[in-house]
C-alpha cells in the first residue's frame, strides 16, 4: 500500500507500521528489499508462502526497491572508480574539471569520482626515431649524414601541456641541431678522429632547443654512423683517405726510425763526453805527477847542486844513447875518431854466437867514468 493512499491510515510500506513510528530497522529494511527483489522475480516472499497483496508487482513499491538497488550499484561502482593503480614505470597527471591539478606516484592512489580525471604517462619507456640526410660542411663540402636519436619523457605535465606536438618538435630539433654541428665541421674531422664529439654536440644542442620549448622531453642518446661522402665522389675521397692513411703510415715509420736513431746518437754523445772527461783527468794526474817530481828534483837540486846536475846529465845521455847502435870514441890527446859499428858486427854474426855478442858489447847504459887518464885525459867505455 502506498504511504498516501486515499483512506488509508498512512502507514510504511516498509516496515507494515503506521507513520508515527520511529525510523525503520535498517535489517528489516534489507530483508523486506530481498523479498520484493524475489517476488518481482517470480520468487517467494520472505515468509515463505506466495506474495501477499500489499500491492502489484509492478506498483509504487516495487518502483522504489528497483531505484535502490540501482543507487547502492552506482554507490558500489562509483567505489571502485574512486581508486586507481599507478605501475613503476607510469606517472599519473590528474585533472580535476579538466584543469592540471596534480601528479601521483607509481601505487594506489585516489580520486574524487566525475570530478576527477587521470592520464598515465610512461616516464621509463625509451622512444627512438632515426635521421638521415645531406648536409654542407663548413669547407663547402657534401656529406651524408646518419644518426638515431632515444629520448623519453622527463615531465608529464610539460609533455602533456606546454608543447602541442611534442614528439614532432623533437624530430625538427634534432635536425636544427644536425645542420649546426656539420656546418661549423670541416670534412676532414668529420670523416675521421670528429664522430664521438660531433655526437655529443648534437645531443647537447638537441636538449637545449627541446628544453627551451618545455616539451618535457630528455635525450637519452645520440648514435651516429660513420659519414660517407656523396655517390658521384666517392672514389675521389676514398683515395684522399687512403692519401691520408699512407701519410700517417710515413709518419710513423719516421717517428720510430727517430726513436731509434736518437737513443744511439745520446749514448753514442754520452760515451764521448766519458772519455773527454776521463782524459781530462787523466792529463791533469800526469801534470801533478810531473810536477811533484820536478819539485822533488828541485829540492834535492838545492841540497845538493853539482851531485844532482851530474845525475840529471847522466840520466839525459842514457835516454838519448839508449835508443842508437853506434858508438864513438874520441881520444882527446890524438887527432883520430874511433867509429865501432855495432850493428854491422851483431849481424855479420853468427846466430848461435848472438848472445855471447850480445852479452860482451859495451852498453850505453852502462856508466861513462869521467876520471883522467894518466896518459893524457881521455875517456873510454867500461
Amino acid at each position: 500500500m502506498a504511504w498516501n493512499e486515499p483512506g488509508g491510515d498512512n502507514k510504511d510500506p516498509w516496515s507494515g507500521k503506521g507513520g508515527d513510528q520511529g525510523p525503520p530497522d535498517l535489517d528489516e529494511v534489507v530483508k523486506k528489499m530481498q523479498d520484493k527483489l524475489g517476488g518481482l522475480f517470480g520468487g517467494k516472499g520472505g515468509n515463505g508462502g506466495n506474495r501477499s497483496g500489499g500491492g502489484p508487482v509492478g506498483g509504487p513499491a516495487g518502483t522504489k526497491g528497483i531505484i535502490g538497488l540501482v543507487l547502492l550499484g552506482l554507490i558500489v561502482l562509483l567505489g571502485f572508480k574512486s581508486f586507481y593503480t599507478i605501475a613503476p614505470a607510469e606517472r599519473g597527471v590528474v585533472l580535476r574539471f579538466g584543469a592540471y591539478h596534480d601528479v601521483t606516484q607509481p601505487g594506489l592512489n585516489f580520486l574524487v569520482p566525475v570530478v576527477d580525471d587521470v592520464i598515465k604517462v610512461n616516464v621509463d619507456r625509451i622512444s627512438t626515431f632515426p635521421l638521415k640526410d645531406t648536409m654542407l660542411t663548413r669547407d663547402e663540402n657534401i656529406v651524408d649524414i646518419e644518426l638515431t636519436v632515444q629520448f623519453r619523457v622527463q615531465d608529464p605535465v610539460e609533455y602533456l601541456f606546454q608543447d602541442r606536438e611534442p614528439d614532432k618538435t623533437i624530430r625538427d630539433a634534432t635536425e636544427t641541431a644536425l645542420r649546426e654541428t656539420i656546418g661549423k665541421s670541416k670534412l676532414d674531422f668529420i670523416l675521421t678522429e670528429g664522430r664521438g664529439s660531433i655526437a655529443s654536440d648534437i645531443k647537447q644542442r638537441i636538449q637545449d632547443l627541446i628544453s627551451f620549448y618545455k616539451t618535457g622531453l630528455v635525450v637519452t642518446s645520440v648514435n651516429t654512423q660513420p659519414a660517407k661522402p656523396p655517390e658521384p665522389v666517392k672514389s675521389a675521397f676514398d683515395d684522399a683517405i687512403k692519401a691520408r692513411e699512407d701519410k700517417a703510415r710515413q709518419e710513423n715509420q719516421a717517428e720510430a726510425y727517430a726513436n731509434d736513431v736518437v737513443p744511439r746518437a745520446r749514448g753514442a754523445a754520452a760515451r764521448v763526453v766519458a772519455a773527454a772527461k776521463a782524459y781530462k783527468q787523466q792529463v791533469i794526474a800526469e801534470a801533478e805527477g810531473e810536477t811533484s817530481r820536478f819539485l822533488a828534483v828541485l829540492r834535492e837540486y838545492e841540497k845538493a847542486p853539482e851531485v844532482t846536475r851530474q845525475r840529471l846529465y847522466l840520466e839525459t845521455i842514457e835516454q838519448v844513447m839508449g835508443s842508437t847502435n853506434k858508438v864513438i870514441m874520441d881520444v882527446k890527446a890524438g887527432n883520430s875518431l874511433m867509429y865501432l859499428p855495432i850493428d854491422k858486427l851483431i849481424e855479420a854474426r853468427p846466430e848461435t854466437s848472438r848472445s855471447n855478442t850480445r852479452a860482451q858489447t859495451p852498453s850505453v847504459s852502462e856508466s861513462v867514468d869521467t876520471s883522467r887518464l894518466d896518459d893524457g885525459r881521455s875517456r873510454r867505455v867500461r
